[in-house]
């Protein structure tokens, strides 16, 4: 390290704006964090209420006469 270099390391507005940087880094990945786990929580509700309205949806075809040869030559068309 150069003398200029070592002065700026160890002058405290550099190592204030350091320490700075580093609280507002972590506080970002921490709230990266809480964000990415509430949006994997939501598509995983999403996917079950996926799931619930295909069951029902199924199970209104079949009280009503549906069966799946029918709904499978609806999808082929």
């Amino acid at each position: 390290m150069n003398d200029r270099t070592q002065q700026m390391a160890e002058d405290p507005s550099t190592k204030e704006l350091n320490n700075f940087v580093q609280t507002l880094l972590k506080q970002m990945q921490d709230r990266f964090d809480e964000m990415q786990g509430t949006i994997v929580s939501r598509i995983d509700d999403m996917g079950k209420r996926i799931e619930d309205i295909e069951k029902s949806v199924t199970e209104l075809m079949n009280d009503l006469g549906f069966s799946d040869d029918e709904n499978e030559k609806g999808k082929q068309l």
